[in-house]
């Protein structure tokens, strides 16, 4: 990849710098007002949603979920109802066995940050960071941490985009800063651009394999990693932001419309096995990572029209129509009942 001028990278920092520190103060105001919402307000279902089942098959389990920013925890009873809001301000967030791993927006004379914490909440590990927070992911067993953010500075990119993403083991401490530098492989053989780029890390059973989002020459492709051997092998196109469920049979992802993100995203599901898709009930643009709620239900983040989030279901399957599981929230991940 070819830089730009030092003078120019810094003009982006420094640009981006101040950016986030609007947004971020934005956000917490919302977030006061908003510490235990209701449902005033939040977008309509399509025709025929009817009232969410979660909490009846799931008791005592809670959600994690960023209520406009801060770190907060609901249960899946009442998820509507009253949360617990910490004082932890994350751009995005996610929690999965006993670890928390959270981006952090910029400050006015600092960038943003990967904190990752414990199930009590307390920092093991702070990371530097240099971009605009996207995603973040954490594995079935808290090992494992990926971010994603958007950065300048890549000459490829021009009216594009350019991201940077990295994989923490906490238990190492070995840290990949960028996928990037992993070899991608297409159809057996070695793929060689100057224009890759590597989002949305989900997590495989062991400390090794996972799945991310490869985009080079206008294709975005789903692509399995091996950390150890650094290679990203691609296994289907118009998949982005994939989520594995928890059986590890299925990815949920976002696919873009006519296989063109201009016309927006639907949320959809595709069998490992036989790269079967399935577009799920939701009709409306979910420009999200999922997240799964159990081996049936998905759940993701769609945004109102003054800039709130909240957290919807929709059945696996293809079957039902959305609910909507928490308002006033986004990045959700569950909780054990016993956490």
């Amino acid at each position: 990849m070819n830089a730009t001028s030092p003078r120019v990278k810094i003009l982006i920092t420094v640009l981006a710098a101040v950016l986030l520190a609007a947004l971020a103060a934005a956000t917490v105001v919302r977030a006061r007002q908003n510490a235990a919402p209701g449902t005033g307000g939040a977008d309509r279902a399509p025709a025929g949603a009817a009232a969410s089942s979660d909490a009846a098959r799931h008791p005592g389990v809670r959600v994690r979920v960023l209520s406009n920013g801060l770190l907060s925890t609901v249960s899946l009873d009442d998820p509507s109802g009253p949360r617990t809001v910490t004082s932890t301000h994350c751009d995005r967030a996610y929690t999965s066995g006993g670890t928390t791993a959270c981006l952090t927006p910029a400050g006015a004379l600092s960038g943003p940050r990967l904190l990752v914490l414990d199930e009590n909440q307390r920092t093991r590990r702070t990371v530097p960071l240099t971009g605009l927070p996207n995603r973040t992911r954490v594995s079935a067993d808290g090992r494992m941490v990926a971010w994603t953010l958007f950065v300048g500075g890549d000459s490829y990119a021009g009216g594009g985009f350019s991201t940077r993403t990295g994989i923490l083991d906490t238990r190492t401490g070995r840290l990949v800063p960028s996928l990037e530098d992993f070899a991608v492989f297409r159809e057996g053989r070695r793929y060689r651009a100057a224009d890759i780029n590597v989002w949305g890390v989900t997590f495989a059973s062991d400390a090794n394999r996972f799945y991310a989002t490869v985009a080079s020459a206008g294709t975005r492709s789903l692509v399995e990693g091996d950390i150890e051997a650094r290679t990203l092998r691609t296994l289907a196109d118009n998949v982005e932001c994939p989520s594995l469920s928890p059986d590890g049979r299925r990815i949920a992802f976002k696919q873009a419309v006519g296989a063109d993100p201009a016309n927006g995203w639907r949320v959809s599901v595709l069998e490992l096995a036989t790269l079967r898709r399935t577009e799920l009930a939701e009709t409306r643009n979910v420009d999200d990572q999922a997240a799964w709620l159990d081996d049936t239900t998905v759940a993701y983040a769609l945004q109102r029209p003054d800039g709130t989030n909240d957290v919807w279901t929709v059945p696996a399957d293809g079957s039902g129509s959305p609910h909507l599981l928490v308002p006033g929230a986004n990045s959700p991940a569950v909780l054990p009942a016993a956490d």
